[in-house]
């Protein structure tokens, strides 16, 4: 590594002072001892040398870190909405986040190692895929917080949006502007596809209505290749496992001269920002971001600084209307 390549040292900050590392020590500490007068000399010498405190061995000195591990998937953007909250409430409590992505190739148990690797205090893992023994497993390190999923055991906090709740608004939506034709295209293997697919078919059921799930996933392809499928039998109306899919749902509507919501109205899940863009302008379930994030940190929080007993929140969504949905097709609302 040659000289501009080397990171400036406390003793490189001493030299350029004329002062002893002990005294650049105390200085970057903010510890008393040493007048004001020499600490302005130092601080003025470390700036110049672009000198700055490592981190990580201050976390080796320290038995807290203050740092909480959290673990989400590169490849969902409503992960990512989570994660810009977390860091919020996370700062406002007097914590940092250190992420962890679960990638192609970098399964969720890796995630998780890297963040307990790093001195992490707890771990909130969103949507994780693990099953209850293996969360309980690292309960026993450290405070663990799933995030979107409450089927997680008893050593595990859980805090999750009310999945029957979320359907029952989209379909009462949708009844009251007159559909009966109402499908729902579910998520596959992903985590609350279950959840959602069971609260559709009971609320269809209790309303006198006929279910129909047609198999979906949690990406655009997997909503585009449903909307094949539904193209054979058109309802008029969609419910889609999240926005993701619904995107996918509508493009492929819309290649095949299909309107929205004319012909065919669509609702997502989420309300991530692909369904606030300004020409999309998607009819969603809102899981609330900000709210989710943190309760999911005041959880860890809470666990880190003495409460013994997981818990678990559950939030109740809402419905964001938009321009994807309008009332029923003539002739078409009660068949």
């Amino acid at each position: 590594m040659s000289e501009l390549q080397r990171r400036p040292t406390l003793m490189d900050v001493a030299d350029a002072a004329g002062v002893s590392r002990a005294l650049v020590s105390i200085v970057m500490r903010g510890a008393p001892g040493a007048a004001e007068s020499t600490r302005q000399k130092v601080l003025q010498a470390a700036n110049e040398l672009g000198y700055r405190a490592d981190s990580r061995a201050r976390l080796l000195r320290s038995s807290r870190t203050k740092l909480l591990g959290l673990a989400f998937s590169s490849s969902q953007p409503f992960h990512a909405e989570i994660v810009d909250a977390a860091y919020a409430e996370a700062s406002a409590k007097g914590y940092e986040i250190t992420l962890s992505a679960v990638a192609n190739g970098r399964p969720e148990a890796r995630a998780i190692e890297t963040l307990l690797d790093v001195g992490a205090e707890a771990l909130i893992i969103i949507a994780p895929t693990l099953g209850p023994d293996d969360l309980a497993l690292h309960a026993r390190r450290v405070p663990v917080v799933s995030l979107l999923r409450d089927d997680v055991g008893q050593a595990v906090d859980s805090v999750s949006s009310d999945d029957r709740a979320g359907i029952a608004l989209a379909v009462d939506h949708l009844v009251t502007l007159g559909h009966r034709r109402i499908v729902h295209v579910d998520g596959g293997t992903a985590v609350s596809s279950e959840n959602r697919r069971e609260a559709y078919r009971a609320e269809m059921i209790r309303r006198g209505l006929t279910p129909l799930v047609v198999p979906g996933g949690a990406g655009e392809e997997d909503g585009m290749e449903a909307g094949r499928t539904l193209q054979a039998d058109l309802p008029t109306a969609v419910i889609a496992f999240n926005d993701r899919s619904a995107l996918g749902i509508m493009e492929c509507f819309k290649a095949a001269g299909i309107s929205i919501p004319e012909d065919v109205s669509v609702i997502g899940y989420d309300d991530s920002h692909f369904a606030k863009l300004s020409y999309v302008q998607l009819t969603s379930v809102s899981q609330d971001a900000p709210l989710l994030a943190a309760a999911a940190v005041g959880r860890a929080v809470d666990r880190i600084e003495g409460v013994k007993s997981p818990g678990s929140v559950v939030g109740t969504p809402h419905l964001v209307i938009r321009k994807t949905t309008a009332r029923a097709p003539e002739g078409n609302s009660d068949t």
